[in-house]
């Protein structure tokens, strides 16, 4: 039986690609560059999100096996990939 917290993260990674694959399907319909450009620049929104929500699923998932300390330092790292990614 698959883990309802893996099948949660899969879950959100999957509606993660289909929006993805949807929006090239839009930028392909609407054919022109700054309207496309506007579709793209919006998919900027749904990576972090999506990386947000998943590491909180996993983390849930494994808060019963790991110390206080040890989600710290998770959670430290989850704070320097979203300054990296979201830092201009």
């Amino acid at each position: 039986m698959i883990d309802r917290f893996v099948l949660a993260m899969a879950t959100l990674r999957l509606l993660s690609g289909s929006i993805e694959m949807l929006a090239a399907l839009v930028m392909l319909r609407l054919n022109e560059v700054d309207k496309a450009l506007v579709v793209n620049s919006s998919l900027a929104l749904v990576g972090p999100c999506v990386l947000i929500a998943t590491t909180a699923v996993g983390l849930a998932g494994l808060a019963d096996r790991l110390s206080p300390g040890k989600l710290a330092w998770i959670a430290i790292g989850v704070a320097c990939l979203l300054i990296g990614i979201l830092k201009r």
